[in-house]
């Protein structure tokens, strides 16, 4: 017997599925045809979002890596039902396969910051909420799929406000001379900034370039209160020697 067919799932009924049909509950031809579709038109609509962002793995990536997440659930539950297997191998194999892909999809940049990491985990997740299609949980799905897509497009905006408002960040320091940082670091002091830590891009390494990734705390009562981290970047950015600085994501 199927897990998706016990007893007290029947009562546990899908409201979606009580909506259009029991018919879409079983596994048959409409049903599969109508996972397919969903997964493929959910997906897209994340994968618009992170393109439309200029984020590495865009739409195609999306809607390939769930419709095989659905296919995988597909044929899982097609084994069991046949063959009266236990076991869901080939949907296990696509959540190690789909995490494996995030990873690598993943980038170390020039700047010692890591890039597509937010894009990564959401390609993930859409892996397993294209499991939740095959396995016929349309409305765990639809819930999933909002709850995802407004973390994505919603809560950005109230991420770095909170990142602004820290107390702890990070730069990206280019300096026009390495005998410059010394005055730098008195310059940070002197503003009441605490630094964490100090460490040479190896990226820039034997370039004749000055580049540091700088971490520090704010320790001044003043900064906290008045000052975001975009205006102590204006403020650094005026100095002198300083060629180029920004805070890292």
């Amino acid at each position: 017997m199927d897990i998706f067919t016990t007893p007290i799932l029947k009562e546990m009924k899908d409201p979606i599925v009580h909506l259009i049909g029991d018919w879409s509950a079983e596994l048959n031809i409409w049903s599969i045809l109508l996972r397919i579709a969903l997964v493929l038109v959910l997906a897209a609509i994340i994968g618009c979002e992170r393109s439309s962002k200029r984020h590495s793995a865009g739409l195609r990536t999306f809607m390939l890596v769930s419709l095989a997440s659905t296919i995988g659930m597909l044929v899982d539950i097609y084994i069991n039902q046949t063959y009266g297997a236990s076991f869901y191998l080939i949907s296990a194999a696509i959540v190690v396969g789909s995490a494996t892909i995030c990873v690598n999809s993943m980038l170390y940049s020039s700047k010692n910051q890591i890039k597509g990491l937010t894009t990564s985990v959401g390609l993930w997740t859409c892996a397993m909420i294209g499991l939740t299609i095959g396995a016929g949980l349309y409305t765990v799905t639809i819930i999933s799929f909002f709850a995802l897509l407004c973390c994505l497009s919603l809560f950005p905006t109230f991420e770095r406000y909170l990142k602004n408002r820290s107390n702890h960040f990070e730069m990206h320091l280019e300096l026009k001379n390495s005998n410059n940082l010394g005055d730098f670091v008195t310059t940070l002091r002197k503003l009441g900034l605490i630094i964490d830590e100090i460490e040479a891009n190896p990226a820039y390494i034997n370039s004749g370039m000055s580049v540091y990734s700088v971490a520090v705390t704010i320790n001044s009562a003043q900064l906290k209160k008045y000052k975001t981290h975009r205006e102590i970047i204006e403020a650094l950015a005026t100095l002198d020697y300083v060629y180029y600085i920004e805070e890292m994501k």
